[in-house]
């Protein structure tokens, strides 16, 4: 008989058992289960709605389960549905009458809600760690590639000259976003719902403060009914990993293009590409095409979770078991994906060379002639007037911006002199930018400092 059966007159069908269980994907949870149970007995103890005793021989038998668990002596039974009724079955084969007690002032609503925080809260610090690596390669790579020359681009067409560095540094600014929202998403998964029992409170006088001060919970669900039904904290998880999800997604879709014949600014390592089944020169960046195609399963796990919350009423509704799909399933990709982009990321080798050789073609000089003019008196709409006619030109002609002579850049305004072939060359476009947070050499290594002082103290 089901530990809930004693109102049924008869057996749930098999069929039922199978279609309602979740122990497939929720043992996941064990851990954490046995963990708020342990505290949801000491505090029994502590009330006297149990004995000392009892609570002790339950938490006895409790941390024995576990370790049964995690030696792999324990197989889990379908017909007990849940993590949570598994371990409360194991509880009473084990010790007898007493477990049936660790259940008293509490409902699965509750000790499921306090499970997926515990486990959440676990995963948040494990992840935050990881994007604290992806942000050291990041700081790491733009010091390097400080001098490293590249063209900038809008609308994927050259636009301006940068620096390798200075885009490397740009990603750390989209990473530390996401270090920020986890952070903040951490302290809304940090508040505890145990105790709330089903949706109205216990008739019994616990002391939840003391449950969320052995869990390690800075503060307690201040509604009952809220307590079981939120899954808001879960919902904003995935919404932040399908943030960063979007930014590997970014930086995949740039790697993908760089380590193309058409670029070749990068090549991948080896051991993070792989080989064609038909064609042996192939090379392929499949760790980068693979993390591009899985924030679309992030993206998906999100609206999964929304369109089982939409609908329901308050409080506890059965739908809610399909919350911890897609969660794992985030929390599992997100963290593939953060491990294997670091490693990729790090083994790249960069083609200096043909970065710098991109800045040549583009006229990417043009807006410094531009700035250049303006600075001798012209206004600007005046100045992008004359250097587009230029342009126009070196595209007639064949040049760059580079080849015109002094003579040429006269016919276009008297205002040219002598030091506008110094000016137009690419490095001095690159150290022109002395504008705070510019692809300048010093700005960089501000960008530097800040992101060493900033993991330094995280």
């Amino acid at each position: 008989m089901k530990l809930w059966g004693g109102r049924f007159a008869k057996n749930t069908a098999s069929l039922v058992d199978s279609f309602n269980a979740s122990i497939e994907f929720d043992q996941k949870l064990y851990k954490h289960d046995i963990i708020g149970s342990i505290a949801h007995a000491k505090m029994l103890g502590k009330c006297n709605i149990i004995t000392i005793e009892e609570s002790q021989i339950i938490i006895d038998g409790l941390q024995s389960i576990l370790e049964d668990i995690e030696k792999g002596f324990v197989t889990f039974q379908i017909e007990y549905e849940d993590i949570h009724m598994n371990i409360e079955k194991l509880l009473i084969d084990r010790i007898g009458d007493v477990g049936k007690k660790l259940h008293t002032a509490r409902s699965r609503n509750d000790q499921v809600a306090v499970d997926i925080r515990l486990y959440l809260r676990e995963e948040i610090e494990e992840i935050c760690g990881l994007l604290k690596n992806l942000l050291t390669t990041l700081k790491d790579l733009g010091k390097i590639h400080g001098d490293t020359v590249m063209p900038g681009y809008t609308h994927l067409q050259r636009a301006q000259p940068v620096t390798l560095g200075y885009h490397m540094m740009a990603y750390f600014q989209m990473f530390k976003r996401d270090l920020a929202r986890l952070h903040d998403c951490y302290e809304r998964v940090n508040i505890m719902p145990l105790g709330a029992g089903a949706l109205a409170g216990t008739t019994y006088a616990t002391d939840r403060q003391f449950l969320a001060q052995q869990l390690g919970f800075t503060d307690v669900c201040q509604n009952s009914m809220d307590a079981v039904s939120d899954r808001d904290f879960a919902i904003e998880f995935i919404s932040d990993a399908s943030i960063m999800m979007m930014h590997l997604s970014r930086f995949c879709e740039e790697l993908i293009l760089w380590s193309s014949a058409e670029f070749h600014f990068i090549e991948m390592d080896d051991a993070y590409s792989t080989g064609s089944s038909i064609m042996p020169q192939k090379k392929n960046p499949d760790v980068a095409e693979l993390i591009r195609g899985k924030t679309g399963r992030i993206y998906g796990n999100l609206m999964n979770i929304l369109t089982i919350m939409k609908g329901l009423p308050l409080a506890y509704n059965k739908d809610m078991q399909e919350d911890k799909p897609p969660l794992f399933d985030t929390v599992e990709n997100l963290k593939d994906c953060l491990v294997i982009f670091n490693e990729m990321l790090k083994t790249m080798t960069v083609q200096k060379d043909q970065m710098k050789k991109a800045t040549k073609e583009g006229f990417m000089n043009a807006t410094d002639v531009a700035d250049y003019l303006v600075k001798k008196g012209l206004p600007f709409r005046s100045s992008h007037e004359i250097v587009g006619k230029m342009v126009l030109h070196c595209i007639q002609h064949g040049k760059a911006i580079d080849d015109l002579s002094l003579e040429e850049f006269t016919s276009f305004s008297p205002a040219f002199t002598e030091d506008i072939l110094e000016i137009i060359k690419i490095e001095s476009c690159i150290a022109s930018k002395v504008s705070y947070g510019s692809t300048a050499k010093g700005s960089i290594e501000t960008m530097i400092q800040q992101a060493e002082d900033f993991l330094s103290n995280i």
